[in-house]
């Protein structure tokens, strides 16, 4: 493996880097080279013309790595963190029963320790910038700030403009003194939020509505007027689930991507999230109206009830990145799940064997992500006066080392063990999988201990038991069945083994 070292890599700049390529739209450009200086790329081009112009910089030749532009998370949920599995093997729709009542149970340090754990994550598998899309645990949201600034991660950060009660509950009248007071108070809570973080190196504001239930019409359409005058996103849980769907047109006759745009709050200011259950129509509100779509893959093959038909969103010119929902940080992993996903739900039928050609994914993991996400004049590219955030990938791995189509090979044999260096705004954030100004594994140790407490106290609740009490309780219907006897029942959720902390229960809301 390349033997690449950090010190030339670790300063203040600036910094004249060479590797074999850099990674541009157009593809691998091989002999290019980049000068870094103050957070920002100040040139790219051919390694000749880079070092005739810079003559006063040391070069730092990158052999055996590509140099391309950092991934962008259109779609992360920080504070979750310390529930990841809690959603394995659960049927969809589990705000209600495992995010909601985690996050509940975080107090001030516990939720800026899962979003630097998410952070960190994040960073590890490639990712330069995260969108969070607001937590509800009762902290204020500097907290999570705090967090990714330390990590040194670019954010997004949503701040939760709710002001109704969500699904189950009656419809919000409007007209009440206290409804109108809850809005005012919401609108007034988001203005400050945009203000607070306007100038912000790595944290960007950005307003959230869980769902479209979530906030009364006055307020969806008054947080979208904000965020569309800031220049900011707002985002929106979208034609998720079918119950979601289904909720939306018994409620109000209308769809829910339809019913955001009766409001006014469709436009490039929205950041849709899931967005997989779309009509012909739906597809074209999203078009015509410059509205951003966070494809989500690895989340809606866990707990979804459908893939976003993101190919032909590609050939409408429909603006869209790729999203985690916070499943798992690895940029690579995120592209191919793209790619195949496209693959299952739609390429085998029509017999489209390339779905994407692999260079749909990396653009729409990076340059698409960082639009969709608000930030494309800022990051996703590598191109001069853009935010130097790249990765340094290794190339001479057993992997990648037979070269054919570099593009096609990061989406389908990379992976972040395969990253050497993390930048983010011209500064070495993580070498070798490692934070280089702070203690991930510490870190680490500490969110064990944190995440263990806050779901004993947290009333989650899940509809399976864990997969060792699930493979337990297969084994002994199975003997009792060789024996002649009565099977053994089910481990209920709630058992011994199923989750500590975790209740078993109906979805029933």
């Amino acid at each position: 493996m390349n033997q690449l070292t950090r010190e030339p890599l670790d300063g203040p700049g600036p910094l004249l880097l060479v590797p074999d390529a850099v990674l541009l739209p157009e593809g691998p450009a091989e002999d290019f080279a980049v000068v870094v200086a103050d957070g920002s790329f100040r040139a790219v081009g051919p390694a000749a013309q880079v070092r005739r112009a810079h003559p006063h910089l040391a070069e730092a030749r990158l052999h055996g790595h590509v140099l391309m532009p950092g991934f962008v998370d259109a779609h992360h949920h920080l504070t979750q963190s310390f529930g990841s599995a809690l959603a394995f093997g659960e049927p969809s729709e589990i705000f209600r029963r495992v995010w909601v009542p985690l996050e509940g149970a975080l107090d001030e340090e516990s939720a800026y320790t899962a979003a630097k754990l998410a952070a960190l994550e994040a960073l590890r598998g490639g990712f330069t910038t995260v969108a969070d899309a607001g937590t509800r645990a009762a902290v204020d949201i500097e907290v999570v700030a705090s967090a990714a600034r330390d990590a040194g991660i670019r954010c997004v950060l949503g701040l939760v403009a709710n002001d109704a009660d969500g699904p189950g509950a009656s419809p919000p009248a409007d007209g009440s003194d206290a409804t109108a007071a809850k809005g005012r108070s919401a609108l007034a809570d988001a203005e400050k939020h945009l203000a607070r973080y306007a100038g912000d190196p790595l944290v960007h504001p950005s307003l959230a509505v869980s769902i479209p239930e979530a906030a009364t019409p006055a307020t969806l359409s008054g947080v979208a007027r904000l965020a569309a005058e800031a220049g900011a996103t707002l985002q929106i849980h979208v034609n998720e689930h079918l119950a979601g769907v289904e909720r939306s047109l018994v409620r109000h006759g209308l769809r829910p991507l339809e019913y955001l745009h009766h409001l006014g709050a469709l436009g490039p200011q929205l950041l849709a999230a899931h967005a997989t259950l779309l009509t012909p129509r739906e597809l074209t509100l999203l078009a015509d109206t410059g509205t951003a779509v966070s494809y989500n893959p690895v989340a809606s093959a866990w707990k979804g009830n459908a893939v976003a038909p993101a190919l032909t969103m590609a050939e409408r010119g429909i603006r869209f990145g790729l999203g985690t929902d916070g499943t798992r940080g690895d940029g690579f992993r995120l592209a191919e799940a793209a790619e195949f996903a496209q693959r299952i739900a739609y390429g085998l039928a029509t017999g489209d064997s390339s779905c994407g050609a692999g260079w749909t994914w990396l653009e729409h993991a990076t340059r698409g992500s960082a639009d969709a996400v608000g930030l494309g004049s800022r990051t996703g590219t590598v191109a001069e006066g853009l935010a130097a955030d790249f990765l340094l990938v290794d190339v001479t791995t057993p992997e990648l080392a037979l070269s054919w189509d570099v593009p096609w090979e990061l989406v389908r044999r990379g992976n972040r063990d395969q990253i050497t260096a993390v930048f983010v705004g011209g500064r070495l954030r993580l070498w070798r999988g490692l934070p280089t100004t702070w203690d991930g594994p510490a870190l680490v140790r500490r969110a064990a201990e944190l995440a263990r407490a806050a779901v004993d106290r947290a009333p989650v609740t899940r509809v399976h038991p864990t997969s060792t009490a699930a493979r337990a309780s297969t084994v002994a219907r199975a003997r009792a069945a060789d024996r002649g006897g009565v099977p053994a029942p089910r481990v209920p959720p709630g058992a011994p083994g199923a989750v500590a902390g975790a209740r078993g229960g109906s979805t029933a809301p």
